[in-house]
């Protein structure tokens, strides 16, 4: 291990120097060591690499806005590392990266395993509501349910101390990149781009994973060209703690297959007589620009915009009730395709904004949403009853103390923690 650069990812190696290279990627709220167990049967053929996401382990809190962006760290970091080609497994989070990996820079990963992965994990709501929990309340209430999403219940009951080193894992992790993970996942999804998988892929799902379970493994492994499925009994999310003999066996079993040079760089077999692949994916080719005073409709992109500050369900139940469409269309497009999207404010700005004139204008449902939006946004439940104080002053306390029940019943639904 070795300080880290910025935009680069904390690493460590395992492993003799003139192996070919393995990396292992973590799942969100752990650490590296969540492959401890792995370590002492891979090492014995392979150059394992480990790295920590941003603020996890004591690596730098520097929050990334995409899995995309998470992967060209993991990119720079090995490039620094002189290391080009490499076999790759990834549990949850870690998984996402490696399907991003394979499809964004195909020639630098020559095997794929992706552990407890799915091509979109959950909803978007629900990722952006578990940082709202987690900006309000810390990130005890993720540690406290993390045995219970990751381990089953035998395993948690029989392995006390390995729980407790779960929920520390959690509990050390720092809060803003936590958020920021969960925004990338929010937004990760390569369902339309799983035929673009073009290694050797091994999908590993514990049988009893309540998070990203058998039903999401065989969606990758039906959308994968070359790839299988393996169901690990009596496991859960993370398989690689609870089951780790029967992970390790998986693994070696499927990476044994990449061919392996002397110099320990790896390598594939030659591709089939043909046009030679190009040494990097290829540049879209840019847009045309629109001609004379025409403009990009902006309808898919407030729309984009709309879903992600809002949510999909307030979204959905509003194009329902509108019967032709003409209004939705009309919000989507100027609402929040002209005006949302600008870059004079940014959301946080907005939202207190939007908060001011709905309580002006006595709007008590869209303040709900709004206040659910400001939340979402990255205003603090004090930052928010603050703008209503702030606002009685200039809009009258009437209003103001309206307002107050409106985002206090709302900071207390979206706030509190699952039981």
């Amino acid at each position: 291990m070795s300080e880290t650069p910025p935009n680069t990812l904390q690493y460590r190696f395992d492993g003799p120097e003139d192996a070919p290279v393995l990396i292992l990627g973590p799942s969100l709220g752990t650490t590296w060591h969540m492959w401890d167990r792995q370590i002492p049967e891979l090492t014995r053929d392979w150059r394992i690499v480990r790295f920590d996401l941003p603020g996890h382990g004591g690596a730098p809190a520097q929050p990334f806005g995409s899995v995309a962006e998470l992967g060209d760290r993991l990119l720079a970091t090995l490039d620094a590392l002189g290391i080009q080609r490499f076999g790759y497994a990834g549990c949850s989070l870690g998984g996402a990266v490696g399907l991003d990996l394979v499809l964004r820079a195909p020639h630098r990963v020559a095997s794929l395993a992706l552990v407890a992965t799915s091509p979109r994990f959950g909803t978007a709501d629900e990722f952006r509501q578990r940082g709202v929990i987690v900006r309000a309340n810390g990130l005890e209430p993720m540690a406290r349910t993390a045995p219970e999403q990751w381990f089953t219940p035998l395993f948690a009951g029989a392995q006390p101390a390995i729980v407790d080193w779960a929920v520390q894992m959690v509990r050390t992790t720092d809060p803003a990149c936590y958020i920021a993970a969960c925004e990338a996942l929010a937004v990760f999804d390569v369902r339309e781009a799983l035929d673009r998988v073009g290694v050797p892929t091994l999908v590993l799902v514990g049988s009893e994973d309540q998070v990203t379970g058998p039903a999401e493994a065989r969606t990758l492994v039906a959308g994968i060209a070359d790839a299988r499925l393996a169901v690990v009994p009596g496991a859960s999310h993370l398989a690689p703690v609870e089951q780790p003999a029967a992970v390790t066996d998986l693994l070696l079993d499927h990476f044994a297959g990449t061919v392996q040079d002397t110099s320990g760089a790896l390598t594939v077999p030659p591709l089939p007589a043909g046009p030679a692949p190009a040494a990097e994916p290829a540049a879209p080719a840019p847009a045309a620009e629109p001609a004379g005073d025409a403009r990009p409709d902006p309808y898919e992109k407030g729309l984009g915009l709309r879903r992600e500050v809002l949510g999909d369900a307030h979204v959905d139940r509003a194009l329902a009730e509108d019967p032709d469409g003409t209004l939705q269309e009309f919000v989507n497009r100027y609402e929040w395709g002209e005006v949302w999207s600008r870059e004079g404010l940014d959301r946080r700005v907005r939202s207190a904004v939007t908060l001011t004139a709905l309580l002006a204008g006595g709007h008590r449902e869209a303040l709900a949403d709004h206040t659910r939006a400001a939340l979402r946004n990255g205003l603090s439940p004090d930052e928010i009853r603050e703008i209503v104080l702030h606002a009685g002053v200039y809009c009258g306390l009437p209003a103001a103390e309206t307002a107050l029940r409106v985002v206090t019943r709302v900071i207390t639904e979206e706030t509190t923690p699952p039981a």
